[in-house]
């Protein structure tokens, strides 16, 4: 997969490309469904998405709270798993921010990427103060060359399958209703980092990562698919992890610790994807450490068992 992050840069081999636009938060079957599109829209063209980085909602806003389902790179792993030839991963920025609708299709669309096609949703919007709407965009591909096709909303049962929706399930703690909207596991992707080694002392150590700028799920313990994507242990493991702010030391950053089933090693400064399976239980204070232990062997009972029905 090539990957274009600036749109007045453009080497010829990137051009002429039939693309899905958008941001792709999560990369779900509403994203794919739009994407599919695009993969058959012009024969022979290449098939790529043209998204943004930082996210417009968090340019325009922050310091909301944060709300993404998966950063930069773990969008990328995705959508190359997914067949994509070409990310046009743009950066947003005060520039691109004031394009008009008319500019963004002229200056970007057709002058800057030279897209044979493009796919959006229905509720797409584009250009300065978000004016721009999809039936823009089809009179703006007629005068400026380009295909436009508008896909369908796609529902899941009664409900639209949105970025949105899965942020809620996982708040909900449901993350195998998140994952039906998803097409895959919910996953949290990035570097195992230094932590207090607490989990070591009491019989279970753990990788730690940071959540910092994602959307946190529920707190609490899960059953977990584990992929090592780097290092001298790559490859897939089972686990049990914990998200919150471990009440029981008195932290107050929540991150993700994960308890590898079967496994012996150092994983600092490897990256590591990890899936969130079933909800296990929220996360509480025990009052002593041995009740703590007693849960955790509990816990990784229980994620054994479920996943081994996986």
């Amino acid at each position: 997969m090539r990957i274009v992050r600036d749109y007045q840069f453009v080497e010829p081999q990137d051009r002429g490309a039939s693309v899905a636009i958008g941001n792709f938060d999560g990369v779900h079957l509403g994203h794919q469904s739009v994407m599919d599109l695009a993969r058959h829209a012009v024969r022979g063209a290449p098939f790529g998405v043209l998204t943004f980085e930082p996210h417009p909602r968090e340019f325009f806003a922050p310091d909301a709270p944060p709300f993404r389902l998966m950063g930069r790179q773990a969008r990328c792993h995705r959508l190359e798993k997914l067949g994509v030839q070409r990310l046009y991963e743009l950066a947003f920025n005060t520039g691109l921010a004031g394009l008009s609708p008319r500019e963004f299709a002229r200056n970007v669309i057709t002058d800057g990427l030279g897209l044979s096609h493009v796919v959006v949703g229905a509720d797409f919007c584009f250009g300065k103060g978000r004016a721009g709407r999809a039936r823009d965009l089809v009179q703006f591909g007629k005068d400026m060359g380009f295909g436009v096709t508008i896909a369908p909303l796609l529902e899941n049962g009664e409900h639209t399958v949105s970025s949105t929706a899965i942020r809620q399930a996982l708040s909900d703690g449901r993350p195998r209703d998140a994952a039906a909207m998803l097409g895959h596991w919910h996953r949290i992707e990035t570097k195992v980092i230094s932590g207090e080694q607490r989990g070591r002392d009491l019989g279970f150590p753990t990788a730690n990562m940071s959540i910092d700028g994602l959307h946190p799920p529920a707190f609490g313990v899960y059953a977990v698919l584990v992929d090592v994507l780097d290092g001298p242990h790559k490859g897939s493991y089972q686990g049990a992890a914990s998200i919150g702010v471990r009440p029981m030391f008195g932290e107050n950053r929540a991150n993700l610790e994960t308890f590898l089933f079967d496994f012996s090693g150092d994983l600092y400064g490897t990256t590591l994807s990890v899936a969130l399976v079933a909800y296990l239980r929220p996360e509480e204070k025990f009052d002593s450490l041995d009740a703590l232990i007693t849960q955790m062997d509990a816990d990784c009972a229980r994620a054994r068992a479920l996943l081994s029905a996986e």
